[in-house]
């Protein structure tokens, strides 16, 4: 494996390309919690608006401990971005965002008393992957498999 370094460009093309993501925070007696998210929105800056339910163990979670951790992961590709949520009271924001995607979530749409904004602040991020995308990797993985060899990748860190 080599070592590269993440650019912060590298991990906004990657968020934005990724429809789900994990959502992992920690609780008081340190159990780590994990939702699958669907990023709203992710800034040039590689912070990521989401809608959550107001009501709940994730936003409890999340209330008593802001740090978070967002994985994305894709045949031969990881992503693991830290950062800290903020819930954000902005019913212009919310408007801006609504695609009507999550309206199984929230019945009332963006008047549903219980559907609330996250804005996750990110601090750093960690790759690890493959060269040549999704279907490279596959093929990489299927070789390494079949040869008992390991699979060549690159990892870079970066702060954001």
């Amino acid at each position: 494996m080599t070592t590269e370094e993440l650019s912060q460009d590298q991990v906004i093309t990657t968020l934005r390309d990724s429809p789900f993501v994990m959502l992992t925070t920690a609780l008081p007696d340190g159990t780590l919690l994990s939702h699958p998210m669907t990023p709203q929105q992710v800034t040039d800056d590689a912070d990521i608006w989401f809608f959550v339910g107001l009501d709940g163990d994730q936003a409890n979670a999340l209330r008593g401990n802001p740090h978070v951790n967002i994985a994305i992961s894709e045949a031969g590709s990881w992503l693991s971005v830290a950062g800290r949520v903020e819930f954000v009271e902005d019913r212009a924001k919310i408007e801006e965002l609504w695609d009507g995607e999550v309206d199984a979530y929230f019945k009332g749409g963006t008047d549903d008393p219980n559907l609330g904004l996250l804005f996750v602040v990110s601090d750093s991020a960690q790759y690890w992957g493959m060269p040549g995308g999704k279907m490279s990797a596959l093929a990489r993985i299927a070789k390494a498999k079949l040869t008992g060899d390991r699979p060549q990748g690159v990892s870079g860190t970066t702060g954001l």
